[in-house]
Protein backbone atom coordinates (compact mmCIF):
# COMPACT_ATOMS: atom_id res chain seq x y z
CA UNK A 1 0.00 0.00 0.00
CA UNK A 2 0.90 3.66 -0.49
CA UNK A 3 0.14 7.04 -1.99
CA UNK A 4 0.57 8.71 -5.30
CA UNK A 5 2.46 11.24 -5.04
CA UNK A 6 2.82 14.52 -3.02
CA UNK A 7 1.77 18.02 -3.14
CA UNK A 8 4.28 21.09 -2.14
CA UNK A 9 4.22 23.17 0.99
CA UNK A 10 1.25 25.53 1.11
CA UNK A 11 0.65 28.17 3.59
CA UNK A 12 -1.99 27.11 6.52
CA UNK A 13 -5.60 28.45 5.88
CA UNK A 14 -8.76 28.66 7.96
CA UNK A 15 -11.18 25.14 7.46
CA UNK A 16 -14.30 23.92 8.15
CA UNK A 17 -14.59 21.92 11.88
CA UNK A 18 -13.68 18.69 10.44
CA UNK A 19 -16.26 15.49 10.35
CA UNK A 20 -13.57 13.55 11.49
CA UNK A 21 -10.64 14.47 14.35
CA UNK A 22 -7.59 12.42 15.23
CA UNK A 23 -5.80 13.64 18.69
CA UNK A 24 -2.42 12.17 18.30
CA UNK A 25 -0.98 11.37 21.91
CA UNK A 26 3.07 11.04 22.43
CA UNK A 27 3.68 12.78 19.22
CA UNK A 28 7.04 12.25 20.15
CA UNK A 29 6.96 8.65 20.18
CA UNK A 30 5.66 8.47 16.40
CA UNK A 31 9.65 10.14 15.90
CA UNK A 32 11.18 8.06 18.31
CA UNK A 33 10.07 4.99 17.03
CA UNK A 34 11.13 6.09 13.26
CA UNK A 35 7.52 5.29 12.05
CA UNK A 36 6.73 6.33 8.19
CA UNK A 37 3.37 7.25 8.92
CA UNK A 38 0.18 6.55 11.47
CA UNK A 39 -3.60 5.26 10.14
CA UNK A 40 -6.62 6.19 12.18
CA UNK A 41 -9.41 3.64 12.25
CA UNK A 42 -11.59 3.99 9.73
CA UNK A 43 -14.72 6.36 10.24
CA UNK A 44 -17.86 6.73 8.12
CA UNK A 45 -19.07 9.53 5.93
CA UNK A 46 -21.92 9.08 2.92
CA UNK A 47 -21.88 5.47 3.09
CA UNK A 48 -18.06 5.21 2.86
CA UNK A 49 -15.38 4.22 4.95
CA UNK A 50 -12.23 6.62 5.52
CA UNK A 51 -8.73 6.63 7.01
CA UNK A 52 -6.52 9.73 8.02
CA UNK A 53 -2.85 9.09 7.36
CA UNK A 54 -0.08 10.96 8.93
CA UNK A 55 3.34 11.02 7.77
CA UNK A 56 5.76 12.74 10.89
CA UNK A 57 8.73 13.21 8.66
CA UNK A 58 7.35 13.32 4.75
CA UNK A 59 10.17 14.18 1.72
CA UNK A 60 12.10 17.27 2.95
CA UNK A 61 11.71 20.71 0.91
CA UNK A 62 14.07 22.57 -1.17
CA UNK A 63 15.84 23.97 2.13
CA UNK A 64 15.63 20.37 3.77
CA UNK A 65 13.12 20.67 6.11
CA UNK A 66 10.84 17.97 6.78
CA UNK A 67 7.04 18.07 6.85
CA UNK A 68 4.12 16.56 8.89
CA UNK A 69 1.91 15.63 6.05
CA UNK A 70 -1.44 14.22 5.68
CA UNK A 71 -3.76 12.24 3.24
CA UNK A 72 -7.05 10.60 2.93
CA UNK A 73 -7.56 6.79 1.87
CA UNK A 74 -11.25 5.26 1.24
CA UNK A 75 -11.54 1.70 2.13
CA UNK A 76 -10.84 -1.31 -0.45
CA UNK A 77 -13.98 -2.63 0.24
CA UNK A 78 -16.35 0.48 -0.57
CA UNK A 79 -14.97 0.74 -4.16
CA UNK A 80 -16.02 -1.35 -7.24
CA UNK A 81 -14.40 -2.11 -10.64
CA UNK A 82 -15.27 0.64 -12.88
CA UNK A 83 -16.12 3.40 -10.00
CA UNK A 84 -14.67 6.33 -9.48
CA UNK A 85 -15.31 8.49 -6.20
CA UNK A 86 -14.53 12.27 -6.70
CA UNK A 87 -13.60 14.04 -3.33
CA UNK A 88 -12.97 17.21 -2.06
CA UNK A 89 -11.86 17.37 1.15
CA UNK A 90 -10.29 19.36 3.83
CA UNK A 91 -7.00 18.28 5.71
CA UNK A 92 -6.20 20.24 8.81
CA UNK A 93 -4.22 20.85 12.13
CA UNK A 94 -5.64 22.90 15.42
CA UNK A 95 -3.96 25.55 15.97
CA UNK A 96 -4.83 26.13 20.38
CA UNK A 97 -3.91 29.41 20.66
CA UNK A 98 -6.32 30.51 17.81
CA UNK A 99 -8.88 27.88 18.65
CA UNK A 100 -9.68 27.10 14.93
CA UNK A 101 -8.33 24.38 12.66
CA UNK A 102 -5.88 25.29 10.09
CA UNK A 103 -5.24 23.45 6.75
CA UNK A 104 -5.84 22.95 2.83
CA UNK A 105 -8.46 22.37 0.16
CA UNK A 106 -7.86 19.49 -1.32
CA UNK A 107 -9.66 16.75 -4.51
CA UNK A 108 -8.89 13.53 -5.60
CA UNK A 109 -10.26 10.50 -7.78
CA UNK A 110 -10.09 7.78 -5.54
CA UNK A 111 -10.91 4.25 -8.16
CA UNK A 112 -10.40 0.49 -7.48
CA UNK A 113 -6.20 1.22 -7.79
CA UNK A 114 -5.66 4.22 -6.45
CA UNK A 115 -7.16 4.16 -2.74
CA UNK A 116 -4.96 6.80 -1.27
CA UNK A 117 -5.02 10.51 -2.08
CA UNK A 118 -1.96 12.77 -2.53
CA UNK A 119 0.31 13.79 0.91
CA UNK A 120 -0.17 17.28 1.99
CA UNK A 121 2.54 18.95 3.62
CA UNK A 122 1.05 20.87 6.26
CA UNK A 123 3.78 22.44 8.98
CA UNK A 124 7.90 22.02 8.90
CA UNK A 125 8.25 19.26 11.75
CA UNK A 126 10.40 21.32 13.71
CA UNK A 127 8.01 24.67 13.70
CA UNK A 128 5.51 22.07 14.72
CA UNK A 129 7.59 20.31 17.56
CA UNK A 130 8.32 24.28 19.15
CA UNK A 131 5.02 25.68 19.10
CA UNK A 132 2.65 25.89 21.49
CA UNK A 133 -0.10 26.28 19.39
CA UNK A 134 -0.10 22.87 17.38
CA UNK A 135 1.32 20.77 19.57
CA UNK A 136 -0.07 20.68 23.83
CA UNK A 137 1.71 18.31 26.46
CA UNK A 138 3.05 16.26 23.39
CA UNK A 139 -0.35 16.06 21.50
CA UNK A 140 -1.73 17.55 17.95
CA UNK A 141 -4.88 17.37 16.50
CA UNK A 142 -5.61 16.53 12.74
CA UNK A 143 -8.94 16.31 11.00
CA UNK A 144 -10.61 16.15 7.89
CA UNK A 145 -14.07 17.41 6.78
CA UNK A 146 -15.46 16.28 3.24
CA UNK A 147 -16.92 18.66 0.94
CA UNK A 148 -18.05 16.65 -1.95
CA UNK A 149 -18.40 13.85 -3.43
CA UNK A 150 -19.49 12.39 -6.99
CA UNK A 151 -19.11 8.85 -7.91
CA UNK A 152 -18.60 7.79 -12.02
CA UNK A 153 -20.10 4.68 -12.14
CA UNK A 154 -22.53 2.85 -14.57
CA UNK A 155 -25.19 3.60 -12.62
CA UNK A 156 -24.45 7.03 -12.11
CA UNK A 157 -24.67 7.44 -8.80
CA UNK A 158 -25.54 10.06 -6.81
CA UNK A 159 -23.76 11.02 -2.95
CA UNK A 160 -25.20 13.61 -0.75
CA UNK A 161 -23.25 14.45 1.91
CA UNK A 162 -24.47 13.57 5.01
CA UNK A 163 -24.45 16.06 8.01
CA UNK A 164 -23.58 14.35 11.16
CA UNK A 165 -21.64 15.15 14.35
CA UNK A 166 -18.38 14.96 14.47
CA UNK A 167 -16.29 11.38 15.16
CA UNK A 168 -13.55 11.96 17.68
CA UNK A 169 -10.74 9.42 17.39
CA UNK A 170 -7.91 8.94 20.10
CA UNK A 171 -4.41 7.74 19.14
CA UNK A 172 -1.95 6.41 21.97
CA UNK A 173 1.39 5.30 20.94
CA UNK A 174 3.71 3.44 23.48
CA UNK A 175 7.61 4.52 24.28
CA UNK A 176 8.50 1.39 25.36
CA UNK A 177 7.12 -2.22 26.32
CA UNK A 178 6.10 -3.27 22.98
CA UNK A 179 4.49 -6.48 22.73
CA UNK A 180 6.08 -8.34 19.92
CA UNK A 181 5.64 -11.72 17.96
CA UNK A 182 6.90 -13.42 15.45
CA UNK A 183 5.80 -16.48 12.98
CA UNK A 184 7.07 -18.71 9.80
CA UNK A 185 4.59 -20.09 7.55
CA UNK A 186 6.56 -22.52 5.57
CA UNK A 187 5.14 -24.44 2.83
CA UNK A 188 6.39 -27.13 0.79
CA UNK A 189 3.57 -27.45 -1.82
CA UNK A 190 3.62 -23.37 -2.84
CA UNK A 191 2.95 -24.34 -6.28
CA UNK A 192 0.42 -26.53 -6.05
CA UNK A 193 -1.44 -23.61 -3.45
CA UNK A 194 -0.75 -21.17 -6.80
CA UNK A 195 -3.33 -22.98 -8.38
CA UNK A 196 -6.02 -21.57 -5.45
CA UNK A 197 -7.12 -17.72 -6.04
CA UNK A 198 -6.71 -17.60 -1.90
CA UNK A 199 -4.88 -19.52 0.85
CA UNK A 200 -4.30 -18.44 4.44
CA UNK A 201 -1.39 -19.68 7.17
CA UNK A 202 -2.45 -21.46 10.20
CA UNK A 203 -3.57 -19.47 12.83
CA UNK A 204 -1.12 -17.84 15.54
CA UNK A 205 -1.20 -15.75 18.74
CA UNK A 206 0.35 -12.23 19.44
CA UNK A 207 -1.03 -9.57 22.29
CA UNK A 208 -4.08 -11.39 23.28
CA UNK A 209 -5.32 -11.67 19.79
CA UNK A 210 -5.19 -14.62 16.64
CA UNK A 211 -4.00 -13.61 13.46
CA UNK A 212 -3.34 -15.02 10.13
CA UNK A 213 -1.80 -14.48 7.03
CA UNK A 214 -3.47 -14.70 3.71
CA UNK A 215 -2.20 -15.15 0.29
CA UNK A 216 -3.62 -14.22 -3.37
CA UNK A 217 -0.98 -16.53 -5.02
CA UNK A 218 -1.67 -14.79 -8.52
CA UNK A 219 -2.91 -11.50 -7.09
CA UNK A 220 -6.03 -10.66 -5.76
CA UNK A 221 -8.24 -8.10 -7.85
CA UNK A 222 -6.79 -4.82 -6.79
CA UNK A 223 -3.07 -6.25 -8.18
CA UNK A 224 -1.26 -6.23 -11.33
CA UNK A 225 0.85 -9.27 -12.00
CA UNK A 226 1.64 -9.26 -8.30
CA UNK A 227 1.60 -11.76 -5.36
CA UNK A 228 -1.01 -9.84 -3.03
CA UNK A 229 0.01 -10.50 0.87
CA UNK A 230 -1.94 -9.23 3.94
CA UNK A 231 -2.22 -9.87 7.82
CA UNK A 232 -5.37 -10.57 8.86
CA UNK A 233 -7.07 -10.40 12.45
CA UNK A 234 -8.88 -14.02 12.73
CA UNK A 235 -12.64 -13.47 12.18
CA UNK A 236 -13.45 -15.49 15.59
CA UNK A 237 -11.47 -12.89 17.33
CA UNK A 238 -13.85 -10.40 17.74
CA UNK A 239 -12.31 -6.83 18.17
CA UNK A 240 -14.39 -3.59 19.55
CA UNK A 241 -15.15 -1.45 16.71
CA UNK A 242 -14.37 1.84 19.07
CA UNK A 243 -11.24 0.38 20.66
CA UNK A 244 -8.30 -1.41 19.05
CA UNK A 245 -4.58 -1.77 19.41
CA UNK A 246 -2.22 -0.25 17.29
CA UNK A 247 -0.10 -2.58 15.59
CA UNK A 248 3.34 -2.20 13.49
CA UNK A 249 4.43 -5.18 11.08
CA UNK A 250 6.54 -6.44 8.49
CA UNK A 251 5.35 -9.54 5.79
CA UNK A 252 8.53 -11.20 4.57
CA UNK A 253 9.45 -13.83 1.92
CA UNK A 254 12.60 -15.57 2.61
CA UNK A 255 15.28 -15.95 -0.42
CA UNK A 256 16.24 -19.72 0.60
CA UNK A 257 19.95 -19.09 -1.59
CA UNK A 258 21.46 -16.07 0.15
CA UNK A 259 19.11 -16.24 3.89
CA UNK A 260 17.89 -12.54 2.84
CA UNK A 261 14.19 -11.56 3.13
CA UNK A 262 12.03 -9.19 1.23
CA UNK A 263 10.18 -7.43 3.08
CA UNK A 264 7.79 -4.55 3.13
CA UNK A 265 6.69 -3.05 6.22
CA UNK A 266 3.55 -1.04 7.49
CA UNK A 267 2.71 2.32 9.13
CA UNK A 268 0.76 2.50 12.45
CA UNK A 269 -2.71 0.63 11.65
CA UNK A 270 -5.37 0.27 13.96
CA UNK A 271 -6.31 -3.37 14.63
CA UNK A 272 -9.13 -4.51 12.25
CA UNK A 273 -9.76 -6.75 9.88
CA UNK A 274 -6.71 -6.51 7.31
CA UNK A 275 -3.80 -4.66 6.11
CA UNK A 276 -1.07 -5.81 3.60
CA UNK A 277 -0.12 -5.19 0.12
CA UNK A 278 -1.73 -6.00 -3.29
CA UNK A 279 1.41 -5.59 -4.92
CA UNK A 280 3.65 -7.20 -2.05
CA UNK A 281 6.11 -8.77 -4.99
CA UNK A 282 6.15 -9.32 -8.88
CA UNK A 283 5.49 -12.77 -9.88
CA UNK A 284 7.61 -13.11 -12.61
CA UNK A 285 10.35 -12.16 -9.90
CA UNK A 286 8.91 -14.27 -7.10
CA UNK A 287 8.47 -18.09 -9.60
CA UNK A 288 12.28 -17.18 -10.92
CA UNK A 289 13.87 -20.55 -10.27
CA UNK A 290 16.87 -18.61 -9.98
CA UNK A 291 15.56 -15.81 -7.93
CA UNK A 292 15.39 -18.40 -5.04
CA UNK A 293 12.23 -17.32 -3.50
CA UNK A 294 10.01 -20.68 -4.34
CA UNK A 295 13.37 -23.25 -4.44
CA UNK A 296 11.66 -26.99 -5.99
CA UNK A 297 8.15 -26.41 -4.20
CA UNK A 298 9.16 -24.87 -1.25
CA UNK A 299 8.34 -21.05 -0.39
CA UNK A 300 8.72 -19.44 3.18
CA UNK A 301 6.98 -16.24 4.72
CA UNK A 302 7.24 -14.53 7.75
CA UNK A 303 4.88 -11.84 9.62
CA UNK A 304 6.46 -9.81 12.40
CA UNK A 305 4.01 -7.79 14.84
CA UNK A 306 4.51 -5.10 16.82
CA UNK A 307 1.57 -4.16 19.26
CA UNK A 308 3.00 -0.17 19.99
CA UNK A 309 0.02 1.15 21.27
CA UNK A 310 -3.87 1.96 21.35
CA UNK A 311 -6.84 3.64 19.79
CA UNK A 312 -10.52 4.55 20.98
CA UNK A 313 -13.33 6.52 19.71
CA UNK A 314 -15.13 9.22 21.84
CA UNK A 315 -18.63 9.96 20.67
Amino acid sequence: MGNSGSTAPASLGKTHVPHFKWKVHDFSALLEMKATSAFSAAFDCSGYKWLLQVTPKHKQDVKGNPYVALSLKIAHACLELGHIVHAVFELSIFNHSKEKYCGCKASYNFDFKNAYSEQHCLIPLQELLKSSAFLVDDSCVFGVKILKIDVSSPEKKAVVVQKKATTVQNLFVQKKGFIKGTYSWTMSNFLELDLKHFVRSPTFEVGGHKWYIGMYPRGDKYSTDCLSLYLFVDTSDEVPSESGKVVEMTLSILNQKNGKYWTRTSGLWVCGHSWGWPNFTGLKKLKDPSAGYVVGSRCLVKADLAIVGSSNDVT
